[in-house]
């Protein structure tokens, strides 16, 4: 019902301007000193205009409104003086009697309370002298009916709230399991995948390795081995890309690749952006640089960033120091700072972790933590032969 919302609805602006309208028409319409006439229409008129404000903060304050109209049919009566009943009066005290049955159920303390607001108003319909056993009844019949209504129509509601939150409910659920069943598909796929290709191009690695190896000692057959070595370094580098892929494939937010994925041979753009924010950044290239793996490269360059992001958020470092370092069987990057030596977060920190998932996804190792005399370092190294 909104009750929280202290803005009329457009339904309580409608009914309470048909109450203002009819008052107005009844008030001024039968006046006359004629029995069954009003002789004093103001008062009714003003009276009318206070029901249909009250009729504005129903849905709001329910029983209090329907007690201030009482109070407004009181006051009306005892200005004029007069026994007739303004059937605007009737018509607000049934909207407010439906309203205020549709607040709350009946078993609670508020649904007594509303009972009682509900008893008084139809009370005070009954003290005019001239009711009959007739307008009793049928007075009796209307106040049911809308208070009975306002029942329906709260059931009604709590019903639909109960059938939405269901509805909700199930297409979480619905979508928990569609995400399930994704994942469960992507390890079966990626299982399959790693036992087929990975096997045979094992296979054709471990051959292709066995024939350069018998041609070692022929001269003659130079350019057949510097052939098969290329072929045994892109099956090593399809193994390794596949063993990447599949782990990503396990990933529940994985993907099966990362368009234009950064590598070391831009490190200089990540170091300028870092560099615009204050620190001074070296890089430094130990060894001769050679191709690796664009996962192991990838791996390489999102760690020297997370690094650097650490080192410039938390460590305040005024210098940073980059090396990589090319060796025949590993590709080794450090970072040092000079900073305040936690820029890490002491090795638990989210970045730590993610580094440390990296690394070891190619089976390196990485350590990181505080140098002698101030400062911190990073430091992975990845197998590459």
């Amino acid at each position: 019902m909104m009750r929280g919302n202290w803005r009329p609805s457009r339904m309580d602006t409608l009914l309470a301007l048909a109450v203002v309208v009819a008052g107005q028409v009844e008030s001024f319409g039968r006046q006359g000193f004629e029995p069954g006439q009003i002789s004093r229409p103001v008062p009714l008129a003003v009276g009318a205009a206070a029901a249909g404000a009250l009729l504005l903060f129903r849905q709001r304050f329910p029983m209090s409104m329907l007690l201030a109209l009482v109070g407004v049919g009181i006051g009306v009566r005892e200005v004029t003086d007069a026994g007739y009943y303004a059937a605007w009066h009737f018509y607000s005290t049934l909207i407010l009697v439906h309203t205020v049955a549709s607040a709350a159920e009946l078993r609670t303390r508020r649904g007594l309370a509303g009972l009682a607001c509900v008893l008084l108003a139809y009370g005070y319909l009954q003290t005019f002298q001239h009711n009959d056993v007739a307008e009793v009844l049928i007075s009796a019949i209307f106040v049911g009916v809308a208070y009975a209504s306002g029942i329906l129509l709260r059931r009604q509601i709590d019903q639909t709230l109960r059938l939405t939150r269901q509805a909700t409910r199930l297409e979480v659920e619905r979508e928990e399991r569609a995400r399930q069943a994704v994942a469960r598909e992507r390890v079966r796929i990626a299982r399959e995948l790693h036992d087929i290709v990975s096997h045979n191009v094992s296979l054709m690695t471990l051959h292709t390795g066995g024939v350069r190896m018998m041609l070692r000692d022929d001269p003659d057959r130079e350019r057949e081995r510097t052939l098969l070595t290329g072929v045994e370094r892109a099956g090593r580098e399809a193994i390794e890309e596949l063993r990447l892929m599949l782990g990503m494939l396990r990933s529940p937010g994985g993907t099966a690749a990362e368009p234009h994925a950064p590598g070391l041979d831009r490190l200089d753009a990540l170091v300028a952006q870092i560099e615009e924010a204050g620190p001074a950044v070296e890089v430094r290239v130990e060894g001769e640089a050679r191709p690796v793996p664009p996962g192991l490269e990838l791996s390489a360059y999102r760690v020297i960033q997370e690094a650097l992001t650490n080192a410039l958020k938390h460590a305040r470092a005024t210098r940073i120091v980059v090396t990589v370092a090319y060796s025949a069987d590993a590709v080794t990057v450090e970072v040092t700072d000079d900073g305040t030596g936690d820029g890490q977060g002491g090795g638990s920190g989210q970045g730590l972790i993610g580094m440390r998932e990296r690394v070891a996804m190619h089976g390196g190792d990485l350590s990181a933590g505080p140098v002698r005399g101030g400062g911190y370092r990073v430091r992975a190294r990845f197998p590459s032969g």
